[in-house]
């Protein structure tokens, strides 16, 4: 969970207790950068990398015995699997698209039309992949995971008690759930890359990766934008395949997995006290929205 000015990551151990930690967020994820549009969506970017990769570290660390979260796993082998996973999301989503798309070239005359096509396969690959990774079993627990964290979420901004049989009665969608920013994504990719015609491979590949920070950042502002306007009838029919898509990365958690959830909410929420207390003093304006009461509040971005 990450806060106004911590970050919290909550881990069920072998043993079935439960092992925390809880570190404040670097300068740049909480300076004057992430007020800038288009700027803070990087920002926003990087942060969930580096926030998630360390959180995924911990709970392997913790899995395999480690006493709260310290060090088992070679550090060669952890960070090996993390850039080859990565590197392997970049391929499947914006480069195979290219290449399937590229041998169907000489049947499509329009440079737009190529483009559209492009997309269409990224998103089905996509959506294939999440179909696949859902036959899993271990996948399904992360996912239920991912839903206690969206109903923990929900209630906190819906401010009932963070009480486990409270929470269970809440959805597991949320409108800033990183599902949501990756359709986004997938999205306006289709839109940016059809103002770019259809130059050699070698380029086209290049402006795929070359071009992921800024279709993020305008994802993010886009993103943004619906949070803020959540209640809107246009925004929420806007919403719907977003949510709709959640049906895939997220499952009904059973009690434990919600008490998870709502330790690292807990935690993030003690630790941020100060910041909190601070705010609290300030007049809300258009200035510090962002810092009281605004859905930059609690982030659950890293999904």
């Amino acid at each position: 969970m990450r806060g106004q000015k911590n970050v919290a990551v909550a881990v069920r151990r072998p043993d079935g207790g439960i092992s925390m930690a809880t570190e404040p967020l670097a300068p740049i994820y909480t300076g004057r950068l992430r007020n800038i549009p288009m700027v803070r969506g990087l920002i926003v970017l990087a942060e969930t990398l580096v926030l998630g990769i360390r959180a995924l570290l911990y709970s392997a660390n913790v899995a395999v015995g480690g006493e709260d979260g310290e060090d088992k796993l070679p550090a060669g082998v952890a960070w090996g699997a993390i850039i080859l996973g990565l590197g392997l999301g970049v391929a499947l989503f914006f480069v195979v698209p290219l290449f399937i798309t590229r041998s169907l070239d000489t049947h499509i005359k329009s440079a737009v039309v190529s483009n559209l096509v492009e997309g269409g396969f990224r998103i089905a690959i996509f959506l294939a992949y999440l179909w696949a990774v859902n036959l899993i079993p271990d996948v399904r627990r992360v996912f239920a995971y991912h839903g206690a964290e969206h109903k923990v979420i929900n209630a906190y901004e819906a401010g009932v008690p963070l009480e486990t049989e409270t929470v269970q009665n809440y959805s597991t969608a949320h409108a800033r759930c990183g599902t949501a920013f990756l359709l986004v994504v997938m999205v306006l990719a289709i839109l940016v890359f059809a103002f770019l015609g259809r130059p050699v491979l070698w380029l086209r590949v290049v402006s795929r990766v070359a071009l992921i920070p800024v279709i993020a950042g305008l994802s993010y502002e886009l993103i943004r934008l619906q949070a803020r306007h959540v209640h809107n009838k246009l925004v929420r029919l806007v919403l719907v395949p977003s949510l709709a898509l959640q049906r895939l990365t997220t499952r009904q958690p059973q009690k434990e997995q919600i008490e998870v959830a709502l330790s690292a909410l807990k935690q993030v929420l003690e630790a941020d006290k100060p910041a909190q207390e601070l705010a609290a003093e300030v007049p809300i304006s258009s200035e510090n929205t962002s810092a009281v009461g605004s859905p930059d509040k609690l982030t659950d971005f890293h999904d």
